[in-house]
């Protein structure tokens, strides 16, 4: 893996999205634009609506709630999800990609991330019910199993798996927030995370990511997990995120790094400073800068939906030419 982007993208033109993600990562590995511009349907959660086995979501004012029939916003994500899986393709057969076996990756919420942010007809968060929880998580696991196959026939490529879970540190540590004060949502037992991303890893057939963004992500459930890489920002590393990097990486898995800002800096970076955030990062593992090219990869911090579209392409391309330089000689950076 050299570089990849993380999912969501500014904007609300799918084609332009994927032809731009394309010319920039298809040496790199390529991937299935969300845009959350276009509002409801179109965000990480609102996605999972397309995705869904047997459940579906709609909208209260809080956000999305899980149903058991589809309606309008689950209409609404299903055609725009597939909106972007014609782009892609589009973009894909424009480019002369077909049967080259290049690698494209699609992106949907985790299973805890999911039922934290979605809620129950009672108005509770779905994570504070274990059936519904368990039956979140197996409809996840069967649509993005799917999901995930349709693509890979579509572009006749392989397709990995991303699974999105910016909410899993704050579930397990009992920082989520229930309906009133005198209603918290209790931390939720390592046991269970572990088993529910087991099931999705399980289902998707192919190599599964794990993206969180936020801080202390908890990596001896990552290790144990059979995910063969995770996207981390490198912002919010701290000494024990580097023990469990080095230890995931030791197994011969990989981690992406978010080393490009998710917005624009000023001043903007050049490739090779993007580069060495990278050794800065990599030289702190316990590893020869050698051993690792095969196991690091370059991306924005997060995702781009924040960013102006300038910036997005500037992000994507910055982590390609960081990736290929780390991965052509580490030791030169």
């Amino acid at each position: 893996m050299k570089a990849t982007g993380i999912g969501s993208w500014p904007g609300t033109a799918a084609r332009q999205a994927a032809e731009v993600v394309v010319g920039e990562l298809a040496d790199g590995m390529a991937h299935l634009v969300e845009l959350p511009a276009r509002g409801v349907g179109a965000d990480m959660l609102g996605r999972a609506g397309a995705l869904l086995v047997d459940l579906a979501i709609d909208t209260v004012p809080r956000g999305y709630r899980v149903i058991a029939r589809p309606g309008a916003v689950t209409r609404r994500a299903v055609s725009m999800l597939g909106e972007d899986m014609d782009a892609l393709e589009e973009a894909w057969d424009t480019a002369g990609l077909r049967g080259g076996g290049r690698v494209v990756k699609v992106q949907a919420p985790g299973p805890i991330t999911l039922a934290a942010g979605l809620e129950l007809a009672n108005g509770h968060r779905a994570i504070t019910d274990m059936g519904a929880l368990r039956d979140l998580a197996a409809s996840l696991a069967e649509g993005v199993a799917a999901h995930r196959a349709a693509l890979a026939r579509r572009l006749d490529t392989p397709v990995v798996v991303q699974f999105d879970e910016p909410s899993l540190p704050a579930a397990l540590g009992g920082m989520l927030s229930g309906v009133t004060a005198l209603n918290p949502v209790a931390a939720l037992d390592e046991a269970v995370a572990e088993a529910l991303l087991d099931t999705c890893v399980a289902a998707a057939g192919a190599d599964v990511l794990l993206h969180s963004c936020g801080p202390q992500l908890p990596w001896d459930i990552v290790q144990r997990s059979g995910v063969s890489a995770v996207l981390v920002d490198v912002t919010t590393l701290r000494a024990a995120d580097l023990d469990g990097m080095a230890a995931f990486v030791d197994e011969g898995r990989t981690i992406m790094l978010g080393v490009v800002a998710a917005t624009a800096p000023e001043p903007r970076p050049s490739p090779d400073e993007v580069a060495a955030a990278v050794v800065a990062v990599t030289d702190r593992l316990g590893f020869g800068r050698a051993a690792l090219r095969d196991r690091v990869g370059v991306t924005p911090a997060c995702g781009l939906a924040g960013a102006s579209e300038q910036w997005a392409r500037a992000a994507i391309e910055l982590a390609r030419r960081a990736g290929e330089a780390f991965a052509a000689d580490p030791d030169a950076i």
